[in-house]
């Protein structure tokens, strides 16, 4: 119940309901969806799928790290934490009992715009776990016990995950904290250890009136149901849950990076130097935004990829590059604000890493000089099309209710899930050079290295 991914670390409506529609092209694979909203504002997403009897409840909340309070870094995690401390009619523990009582499982994260809440269940058991959902949206048991322990138990996170371990925090925390300027993009999202103990009861029930209501939440639920029936029992354990009045939003946007930018750590557990590099992406949704998750699996992803091939095949600096776009902590479309498109790599210690850097840069000259041909682009377009039904397929119906939940957390049309590839297709050879030129400039990079200290 961390960051999920970073750690290997979603009176029926005021609004009509929509369904998604088949296309002109009856082969074409469609997702179900069914959309609308409950008079408190709680946006509601349904998508059936009989395969087998299980549905996925993916609860959205529109508050992630980026929006948590000055001096309380952590804090969205922290109280994700808390979320699973108790409720009205669910003691210290229940919620996790009951779902695996039901042979489920369920989990949490916090990421940079949402944090989420899911359970895996037997479809017969959906009636239950709508129940419980609601039940801690609508009051969740806020005690100094239990913020103490969770204290106790989220700075045991940060030093096994971080401070204890090797590379720990690379290059998750340090690429954003080095590449953004705005301090809501660019903190310590894990938490700094007095910040952390900094937290009072009240700082939780503040957060918890202010961020944990239907009208900043959306709900999907996929999988076997009958929509009929779902549609009920959301109303009828959701719907009596009051709306707030949410807080202003604070200014996430990031100004043009016009230097490029550096920083760097000595790690004394860590045994060979670490490069990571970003860029900052383009906006969400438009053409170059589907640019570059084309530029993506042309540079970086799989074996083929021009960034493998320079640094593993070609120079032998490393055995692996990795990366991507929202890299650890999800993927390029469950996040909303801005985002780095970023790789990293572990490299000999004869390898310096300015050779590293006159390496990448070279394959980034090579998208600003020539255009893509068509074979390339065709080779992206599919490595990226089976991400994307990968992710969609992925973890027994999560994948798809992810998505669902997050385009209806940030765009109010979560049937987006079925515009995807479209877009992808309209990428042109000239977009995807005109988008490198202006996004992957050498005065727009962010470089982290790791050298590695007494440990090594």
């Amino acid at each position: 119940m961390a960051f999920g991914l970073a750690l290997l670390a979603l009176c029926a409506a005021c609004a009509t309901p929509s369904s998604d529609e088949s296309s002109s092209s009856d082969t074409a694979f469609r997702v179900p969806v069914e959309y609308y909203k409950l008079d408190n504002g709680l946006r509601v997403v349904l998508s059936t799928d009989s395969t087998a009897p299980i549905v996925t409840i993916a609860a959205y909340y529109n508050i992630g790290f980026r929006l948590e309070p000055r001096d309380r870094t952590g804090f969205a995690h922290l109280f994700e934490h808390m979320m699973f401390q108790g409720s009205k009619n669910l003691g210290k523990g229940e919620f996790n009992e009951l779902v695996q009582e039901m042979g489920g499982v369920m989990n949490g994260s916090t990421r940079f715009d949402f944090t989420n809440y899911f359970e895996i269940v037997p479809a017969h058991t959906l009636e239950t776990i709508l129940w419980a959902e609601a039940d801690r949206m609508r009051g969740l048991a806020i005690t100094q016990d239990n913020l103490t322990n969770q204290q106790g138990v989220v700075k045991n996170e940060v030093r096994v995950n971080v401070l204890n371990r090797p590379y720990g925090g690379f290059p998750w925390l340090d690429l954003p904290q080095t590449a953004f300027t705005n301090w809501h993009n660019a903190h310590n999202f894990y938490g700094d250890l007095e910040d952390l103990d900094a937290a009072t009861l009240g700082d939780v029930q503040a957060f918890f009136d202010s961020f944990y209501a239907p009208n900043n939440a959306a709900l999907a639920v996929v999988g076997d149901f009958e929509p009929g029936q779902a549609k009920a029992w959301i109303e009828q354990y959701f719907g009596s849950i009051p709306a707030v009045e949410l807080p202003p939003p604070p200014d996430i946007t990031e100004p043009r990076q016009e230097e490029a930018r550096s920083g760097s750590r000595v790690d004394p557990l860590a045994n060979r130097p670490a490069f990571s590099f970003g860029y900052q992406m383009p906006q969400r949704n438009t053409p170059e935004f589907y640019a570059m998750g084309l530029i993506d699996q042309i540079m970086l992803q799989g074996d083929d990829s021009r960034l493998h091939q320079a640094f593993v095949q070609e120079k032998g600096m490393t055995s692996g590059v990795g990366g991507g776009i929202n890299s650890g902590l999800g993927n390029m479309f469950n996040y909303k604000g801005p985002m780095l498109w970023q790789g990293q790599l572990f490299h000999d210690a004869e390898v310096s890493s300015e050779e590293v850097l006159a390496e990448l840069d070279r394959a980034i000259s090579q998208l600003h000089e020539t255009p893509v041909d068509a074979d390339t682009l065709a080779r992206a377009r599919i490595k990226l099309r089976s991400s994307l039904y990968d992710t969609m397929g992925g973890f027994f119906g999560f994948g798809r209710a992810d998505l669902l939940a997050s385009f209806a957390l940030f765009d109010d049309d979560p049937s987006r899930i079925n515009e995807i590839e479209e877009h992808f297709e309209e990428v042109t050879p000239e977009l995807i050079q005109r988008t490198a030129q202006e996004y992957l400039r050498s005065t727009a990079r962010t470089v982290f290295t790791i050298e590695p200290g007494a440990g090594s």
